[in-house]
Formats: C-alpha cells, structure tokens, sequence
C-alpha cells in the first residue's frame, strides 16, 4: 500500500480516502452489512482513511461509522475525518457541545482531523466572527483532534485570504478532476497553486465530480480506452505533487472494488492519458451540463423539498441522450412544481 505523509503532520495517509456522504442505502437507513464489508474491503487493503460530517445522510452516516468501524477495529488502524458546518452553530458558545456530540455520535474519543466545513467568502466570515477557528485549535491542544484544516468550495483569491487569516491549518480540501481544473467558478488549478505556494498538503474531493465523469459522452468516453472513466478521474487527481489524499465516495461494493484495482498500486496517468483528459474536457463542456456534485446540500435548506440534485442529473442524462426514454420518463413535469420559488439565477 502507497502511504503519503501529511506534510508535517507526520500521519501517513493512504492515497484513498473513504467518503462517507454516499453510502449504500437501504429503504431510509444505512445498509450496515454492505457498509461493513466494504469497510473490511478497504481496511484489508491496507487504506486508512475515513471521512464524514454529521449532515452526511442526515446524521446516520456519523452513526453508522460507529456502528461499522470504529465500534469493530482498534482506534490506530483507522483516520476519522469530521467537519463543523456552519447549519449547526450560532454562537460561539454552540461549537464545544456541537463537537462532543460528534464525537459520541462517532464513538471515539478524539478526531484525527477536523475541518471547517465549506469554506468560501459566503460563511468565512461567521467562522471568524464565532471564532470557531480558535476553538478547533484549542480542541487540537487539548487533544481531541489532532489536526485542524479546511474544506474549501470559492476562488482561489477567497483561499488565500483563509490561509493569511489562519496559517496554523494543517492541510486543505479542495474539489479538483480534470473537467474542474480550468474552471473559472470551482478554479481548481488556481486553488491547488494557493496551496502550493503556502506548503499547504492537498486533500482532494470531487475527483469523479459526483459521479458526472463516469457517464461521458460517447466521443470522450472513446479517448479513455484503458480501464473506467472513474480510474482516469482519481488517477489524475492523485498524480499531483503536493495531493497527499483523494477521495471518493463508495456506494456499493462494486464501487470500492473498481478505487482499489485503481490505487493498489497507484499509477499515475503518462502523457498520452494526460491529453486524453484534456480532449475530453474539451468534449464534455460542448454538452452544457449542469456542473452539480450530488452533495446535496441545496436541498437540505430547500423550503419545498425539492429533489434539486436528482432534478439535474436527469437533466444531464437529458443533455447527453436527448432521445432517449430514460430522462424523459423520470422528468417531474414543471407544471407539478409551480408553487416553488425560482432561485435568482432562474429569474434573472
């Protein structure tokens, strides 16, 4: 198994990261016995590394890593990752008791790492203003976490004013794949160079962009010949200097047995298949599809319950194969949905 240490951290990271806001599903709970296999899977492969947040299914996949791993393998042979997300703190005084809640309902003692969660110019201010930053860090002396970092979702100008704001951050998360790179919203290259330039370890999400690089078009999908789209995806991602960890979201079995073909051993794509990926970003943009990740988060705080992400991925099916029967059929007609407020971006 190829480990990665986090900068000076020390920790030696496995290059895959087990994300746990996509779990197997069964009716309205976490499929514990396919969870727990799939955990066993990875352990057994010799990675380490789990990560989740409480809004993560509701609450139940913190819940479930209790129930799955951390209540069934001794605490050093795994990494647990949490996050405080801005929904469920006010105060300052709302943080300690928000992260002890996490920890009971995770069912350890202490958290490896801890991020503040979906960092951008939007909520930053919040986290400073209840100096949640501070309390991470006094959490970190007192031993219950080790290690303090960001996830991040704006510019890279936004980046670099969290890192000057806050140097002592041990790593950032950032969403990077080969379709976001040049992205002028996500600014993948741009983050990853804010980071470099500051000697900040890279954590990556999205490397498979909520899944939306598995399903490509058929013209890109002919440039990426040898293995899956999802190989081509995480593989470019993990080939950066300075990126310690990918990670990726497991659904089902299949999904972690095709990560670890992938990692175990991590070979990172030559130059053919590096400008391979670069035609296919080309190929994939023509398509307009809607640069959504399936996190979900927009729904979470949606006053009529829309099914938002499921809405455009059907959407981008459509994109993809106008004629078929498929996004047609699953399409909720919008004259069911006329009570809804459209967004601004909608109405402008």
């Amino acid at each position: 198994m190829q480990y990665r240490t986090l900068g000076k951290t020390g920790v030696d990271v496995s290059a895959l990261g087990f994300g746990c806001m996509r779990l197997p599903m069964k009716d309205d709970e976490v499929d514990f016995e396919q969870f727990s296999e799939m955990i066993k899977m990875f352990l057994d492969n010799g990675f380490n590394y789990f990560d989740t947040a409480h809004g993560y299914h509701n609450g139940l996949s913190e819940t479930a890593l209790r129930r799955c791993l951390t209540s069934r393998y001794p605490r050093e042979s795994y990494l647990l990752t949490n996050k405080l997300s801005s929904t469920y703190f006010k105060t300052e005084e709302e943080i300690r008791p928000f992260f002890e809640k996490q920890l009971e309902r995770c069912g350890v003692e202490y958290f490896d790492f801890y991020l503040m969660h979906a960092q951008s110019a939007q909520n930053f201010q919040k986290y400073v203003d209840c100096k949640a930053y501070e309390t991470a860090f006094e959490l970190k002396k007192e031993g219950k976490l080790r290690h303090v970092g960001i996830s991040f979702h704006d510019t890279a100008e936004v980046l670099e004013r969290i890192i000057t704001t806050y140097p002592e951050i041990d790593f950032v998360q950032i969403q990077f794949n080969y379709v976001d790179y040049e992205d002028p919203n996500v600014q993948s290259r741009k983050c990853y160079e804010v980071c470099r330039k500051h000697g900040k370890p890279v954590l990556i999400m999205e490397p498979v962009k909520g899944g939306s690089l598995v399903n490509l078009p058929k013209e890109a999908l002919a440039l990426l010949p040898a293995g899956s789209p999802a190989s081509y995806a995480i593989r470019y991602a993990a080939g950066f200097e300075g990126v310690f960890m990918v990670l990726s979201g497991m659904g089902n079995m299949e999904m972690m047995e095709s990560n670890i073909r992938t990692m175990h051993p991590f070979v990172p794509l030559n130059e053919d298949e590096l400008a391979a990926t670069d035609k296919a970003r080309e190929i994939i943009r023509q398509y307009n599809q809607i640069p959504c990740t399936k996190c979900r988060y927009c729904a979470e705080v949606c006053p009529k319950n829309v099914p938002i992400a499921d809405l455009f991925a059907v959407y981008n099916e459509y994109a993809l194969a106008p004629h078929a029967a498929g996004p047609q059929h699953f399409y909720l007609p919008l004259s069911d949905l006329s009570d809804i407020v459209k967004p601004q971006y909608l109405t402008e």
